[in-house]
């Protein structure tokens, strides 16, 4: 890519690569998209997302959902794109939910399209490599700084016009907020020399730092680490020293069915403003980290092939860097980790990667920890993601899911979803980010498909790869031997029985080892009856109030944590105060 001329052609992916009949291009529906020179002098690499909505309520940009709400996407790939050339979306770009835009019913939409810019790589592996990079946002394409985009519009749409239909993306995101600190909350910002050596460009760490109440009256303590791993934090939500705003206007959420979520949310931040700052609340050191990557908006706090070393980068550069800050003990004793759904499969693995630097994991709602539920499929016995093999029916896997077991999408629509974002593994959705984590790298640089995302067909060479070192269900198995010792008392799992994406299926193939390990587990698996994503261990609450106290919950227990298994002449006294 590096010696590419800017007069080169526009490239478009077509993902089937089916053979177009001589005409057919002339006659099918098109959208040229094209950008001003006052947006970019030079040529962009990227994707064009042309966005097609029969919704008014919102930009069609923020319209595209797996579920039942959603809009139309339909997307091509760009390279070497210069001002005032238009890329052309026709009937061969990738769409969804509507596979093509000859299948689009004539008639009165709003339209927009988005200009996904991406950034070229040399990495230290030897492969060159063409990704969006992270502006800040936390991988949201549709909110990226720099991105261009259209204004909203109308048209009068038929599939059977050959007139082009003419979008400009004349307008570009603006960058986010700059880190907003208080008295009690810090940013904490690194380059990592692990991570820029293997991306061969600066590449950063963050996260935001809650100080324990005195931490400037009581200079000789030393405070354990709790780390809540979870999706980007663009701020430290969830703490509001200010009293809830009286004048909100209450809010529906339409996951909780509440009328006025915003107004519980502030009372929950406030209440935990009020029990950190009381007299009875551990003082602890609580971070956020922010550990975006090329692929996803956060980087599963491991090493990996395709996004290269993030768990020594997080383990051996910023943790330290906050600890001497911070006034932290410094000691794996003194470290626990929590978090829900991405959060809590990271919680778990950083535990078992690096045994002796956590004092326990409490590990809500994970992702797959056990690839023969890889949600509810396995990579390893079945032939197709997309259907269970029969002789005569094809009877698609559902992919989402209700506490009722009414499906809003299944796994093909998931993976067509992000097949119509991006090529590639590049769309930051949920399936192309564990193959980021997960697979090795592929021939052409990009990570190696675990399932062709058409077909459905899986590769059991890449599952194979997928086991030995992500399965986490599998290296407990292994290697208990010698990991059993040094987790014995550490795991604490929580799922809801009717989790929204299957995820207690594989947490009941861990339970069933952890029950009978030897040497003894001694681990917590405890599941919510009719409980929803993310359901966190707790049983006196509904899943809306008790995914807004996960640190009154966890935190507390750090003492305990402590007292099991802290060695001889472990600090215990400093920082409780």
């Amino acid at each position: 890519m590096s010696n590419r001329s800017p007069r080169s052609l526009l490239t478009i992916a077509a993902v089937l690569g089916a053979a177009w009949p001589s005409g057919a291009q002339a006659q099918s529906p098109r959208f040229h998209v094209s950008f001003p020179a006052a947006r970019s002098a030079g040529p962009i690499d990227g994707r064009i997302i042309l966005l097609i909505s029969a919704d008014s309520t919102a930009e069609p940009r923020f319209q595209m959902a797996d579920g039942l709400t959603t809009q139309l996407a339909f997307g091509i790939d760009v390279q070497g794109l210069t001002p005032g050339r238009p890329a052309v979306v026709d009937a061969r770009a990738w769409g969804y939910p509507i596979r093509s835009l000859r299948e689009v019913p004539a008639g009165r939409y709003r339209v927009q399209a988005v200009l996904n810019r991406y950034q070229t790589f040399r990495r230290a592996d030897g492969h060159t490599v063409s990704l969006p990079p992270d502006r800040g946002e936390g991988q949201q394409w549709n909110r990226k700084p720099g991105n261009l985009y259209s204004e909203p519009g109308w048209i009068r749409f038929d599939p059977r016009r050959p007139a082009p239909i003419a979008i400009s993306v004349d307008r570009e995101i603006g960058p986010p907020a700059p880190p907003k600190e208080t008295k009690y909350i810090k940013y904490e910002r690194i380059q990592s020399d692990l991570l820029t050596a293997f991306w061969g460009t600066p590449m950063f760490l963050a996260a935001w730092v809650l100080l324990p109440e005195g931490f400037d009256s009581h200079p000789a303590a030393r405070y354990p680490l709790v780390i809540n791993h979870g999706h980007f934090p663009a701020s430290f939500d969830g703490f509001r020293p200010e009293p809830p705003d009286p004048n909100l206007a209450p809010d529906y959420s339409a996951r909780f069915k509440l009328t006025g979520y915003n107004r519980i949310q502030q009372e929950h931040a406030h209440q935990f403003y009020r029990d950190w700052t009381g007299p009875n609340f551990p003082r602890v050191l609580l971070i956020e980290i922010q550990h975006p990557t090329p692929f996803y908006d956060d980087s599963y706090a491991v090493n990996s092939a395709n996004n290269g070393p993030y768990g020594d980068a997080i383990m051996r550069e910023l943790v330290p860097h906050i600890e001497r800050k911070y006034r932290g003990i410094g000691q794996g004793y003194a470290r626990i980790t929590y978090g829900g759904s991405t959060g809590g499969w990271e919680a778990m693995a950083v535990q078992m990667f690096y045994p002796d630097e956590f004092n326990g994991a409490f590990v809500a709602c994970p992702d797959p920890i056990d690839f023969r539920q890889y949600t509810n499929f396995s990579i390893y016995d079945e032939e197709n993601a997309y259907w269970p093999k029969s002789a005569w029916k094809k009877t698609l896997r559902p992919g989402h899911r209700n506490y009722l077991g009414q499906v809003d999408a299944t796994v093909q629509d998931m993976n067509h979803h992000e097949l119509a974002i991006a090529s590639k593994g590049r769309s930051g959705g949920q399936w192309d980010v564990w193959q980021s984590v997960f697979s090795p790298v592929g021939p052409d640089g990009y990570p190696k498909p675990i399932f062709d995302k058409v077909t459905g067909a899986i590769d059991k060479s890449v599952a194979a790869h997928w086991r030995d070192r992500y399965d986490l269900s599998h290296i407990l198995r292994r290697d208990w031997k010698v990991l059993g010792p040094k987790l014995r008392g550490k795991l604490h799992i929580y799922v809801g029985e009717m989790d929204n994406y299957y995820l207690n299926n594989a947490v009941y193939l861990v339970e069933d080892f952890l029950a009978t390990a030897d040497p003894p587990a001694d681990a917590v698996v405890d599941y919510g009856a009719r409980d929803e994503h993310c359901w966190n261990g707790d049983h006196t609450r509904p899943n809306a109030l008790s995914r807004l106290r996960y640190h009154q919950m966890f935190i507390p227990r750090i003492i305990e944590q402590i007292r099991k298994n802290g060695p001889s002449g472990a600090d215990t006294l400093s920082w409780r105060y």
